[in-house]
């Protein structure tokens, strides 16, 4: 038997630290928890999408009393960038989250439904995905969902 040590790489910094992309990509991320849909739990979540033309597209966590059956930002952001453009790749990805006393102090992580979606699109476009995890005292940088989800789930070819 052994151990088995998993490392990943975080960048933490503050906004004023992001590069001008990510920089908009935050902030439309910030924008899109405005258009959340979530009357249960009151926490508003934005995502917005970088593609290879550098268009974007967002995306925002729709609720729904059937719980299961509820999409989150992140998602809602990579089926509609899949659904309208699915020719370009998805470079980048920012979320944002917030509830009724402003945004998340700290980043939020995606839920591991998401991260598979993710390492869907890595595969799909053999690239990383750039992911940054907004939050009012720290930002996180990942450059690659499997920083996020080292042991992902892979159909092997």
């Amino acid at each position: 038997m052994e151990n088995i040590n998993v490392k990943i790489e975080i960048l933490s910094c503050v906004y004023d630290e992001l590069n001008e992309q990510d920089k908009a990509l935050v902030d439309l991320a910030k924008q899109a928890t405005a258009n959340s849909y979530s009357p249960y739990s009151h926490f508003r979540v934005g995502a917005a999408i970088r593609l290879s033309d550098d268009s974007t597209i967002i995306g925002a966590n729709q609720e729904n009393a059937a719980f299961g059956v509820t999409l989150c930002a992140e998602r809602s952001a990579i089926f509609a960038a899949q659904a309208q453009q699915p020719g370009k790749a998805i470079l980048a990805i920012a979320i944002a989250a917030r509830t009724e006393n402003g945004f998340t102090k700290q980043p939020i992580s995606p839920c591991g439904s998401c991260r598979q979606v993710m390492v869907e699109i890595e595969k799909r476009y053999q690239q990383p995905l750039h992911i940054v995890l907004y939050g009012e005292n720290a930002i996180y940088v990942i450059e690659s969902i499997k920083n996020l989800m080292p042991l992902s789930f892979e159909n092997l070819d």
